[in-house]
């Protein structure tokens, strides 16, 4: 029944709140909770999972406003709507998300990264009937999806020069990193891919088309969580990658050329919609 998907996306999304509140006061005193397990050895690839303090805030952002686009999507979907396929799908991409977040190898995050894009272009044409949210959902999954390509050959790159695939003994050795030849094009393929995610200039025009999704879905991912991804990744990697100068004088520019050029189209859209994409890309590269 439509009430009985959405009581159990509510169970547990209430839940996951529950275990991550549950592991708040490590956190808080400044500790980290790992869990790590052996995926593919032979290409360094784990399922490592990192909590601290920058993943819980992003972690307690998904789940906490993932609970109210639960409660509200169920107002808002009308009788023809399949409750169950709706909810499935959310559940999908709130997974990918707290994926991302907590993911402590890159090889890991990609995947996560990856879901979040193919769960998306689910959502965004969701209403499949309708030609604009399925051009909005094809044009989303090319530009963020191959984003995600680019940013994974950046991510090939860093893990060989490091020597390892793992983000929390990257850091230790950020000056060897910054040095090699290969960093700067493992940088630029990275960035490429943090941008495309979070809509940035040049390639912003995709999240205004993807507002064609249901409103629920616009509101959850791209104005919530999924362009958010990006911001998060660079925050992620700032220990990496920050210092060598490129990294500031790419990120900087990038993000004040959004800032204005988004905010300045925002000023001329009449539909709520539009004006939430541009006023949302603009804040994004604040």
């Amino acid at each position: 029944s439509r009430m009985g998907a959405a009581i159990v996306a509510f169970a547990i999304t209430s839940a996951s709140l529950a275990l991550l509140v549950g592991q708040g006061a490590v956190v808080m005193d400044g500790g980290t909770v790992m869990n790590v397990w052996p995926w593919v050895p032979s290409l360094g690839l784990n399922l490592g999972f990192r909590l601290d303090g920058l993943s819980m805030m992003f972690a307690g952002l998904i789940l906490f406003i993932g609970l109210l686009i639960i409660v509200y999507a169920h107002f808002y979907l009308s009788a023809k709507d399949s409750a169950a396929k709706f909810y499935s799908l959310m559940m999908l991409f709130m997974s990918a998300m707290l994926g991302i977040v907590l993911s402590d190898n890159l090889l890991l995050l990609v995947v996560f990264w990856e879901l979040t894009s193919l769960s998306s272009f689910l959502l965004i044409g969701y209403w499949g009937h309708r030609a604009d949210a399925r051009a909005g959902a094809r044009q989303a999954l090319a530009v963020t999806g191959g984003g995600g390509l680019a940013m994974l050959g950046g991510f090939v790159l860093l893990g060989q020069i490091a020597g390892t695939y793992e983000l929390s003994a990257m850091a230790a050795n950020a000056a060897a990193i910054q040095s090699n030849a290969l960093f700067l094009p493992a940088l630029l393929l990275i960035l490429v891919g943090a941008f495309t995610k979070s809509a940035q200039f040049p390639f912003h025009f995709w999240l205004p088309d993807a507002m064609a999704a249901p409103t629920p879905v616009s509101a959850y991912l791209h104005s919530a969580t999924m362009v958010k991804a990006g911001v998060f990744l660079l925050m992620r990697l700032y220990p990496v990658l920050a210092g060598s100068g490129y990294f500031e004088a790419i990120v900087t520019a990038v993000g004040l050329i959004t800032v204005v050029f988004a905010a300045f189209v925002a000023i001329f859209k009449h539909d709520m919609k539009g004006l939430l994409a541009y006023s949302t890309i603009s804040h994004l590269g604040l």
